[in-house]
């Protein structure tokens, strides 16, 4: 996992540390046999990449904040009135890849993930089947009208390219509701 982190991190020009470790975040997690996640998240293996692919015939660059891994948490099934925890996956690793905020619609965002998908198989890092779930998507949509952030709302654990734009259309159009309304994130 690390070997496989670390040429992802190398093919999208990342600096790589020679020194990261794990650390226990300090929050419950209901689908980890042991109630937490361990993570690199404060000292990643990999950082300030980037990666460009061509979106509406136009060449984007988006920035790669942190490559790192953590430990993957079960699959969580609902069904009806009831939730099934499915913890074959719990506890295997997990490279997690974080962009920096410059995505400003969500073809874009699907195109990204596309062609990270593409890059994923070509090294052989992962088949990143979603449908088997060894990619995942989440989104993070804030609303402004200038290029100051505005409240994050995160969207977790997406299947499909389709299922994230949907979703990152949805979510723009939420939040521009909510504020003309007044109201706050």
């Amino acid at each position: 996992a690390v070997e496989r982190l670390i040429e992802m991190g190398l093919a999208l020009g990342c600096s790589i540390s020679s020194w990261n470790r794990f650390a226990r975040k300090n929050y419950f997690y209901p689908d980890l046999p042991k109630n937490y996640q361990i993570s690199q998240y404060e000292e990643p293996v990999a950082t300030t990449g980037k990666f460009s692919f061509f979106s509406s015939n136009e060449k984007k660059t988006v920035g790669i904040t942190r490559i790192h891994l953590e430990e993957d948490a079960a699959s969580n099934i609902h069904e009806g009135d009831f939730s099934l925890i499915d913890f074959n996956r719990a506890g295997m690793p997990l490279m997690e890849l974080v962009t920096e905020p410059v995505m400003h619609d969500a073809k874009t965002a699907g195109d990204f993930a596309r062609e990270l998908q593409l890059l994923l198989r070509y090294l052989g890092a992962s088949e990143a089947s979603m449908e088997k779930g060894q990619m995942r998507l989440e989104a993070n949509v804030s609303i402004s009208k200038d290029e100051t952030l505005g409240t994050k709302v995160e969207v977790k654990n997406i299947n499909s390219f389709r299922a994230l734009e949907k979703t990152i259309e949805y979510e723009i159009k939420r939040q521009i509701e909510v504020l003309e309304a007044g109201e706050k994130i």
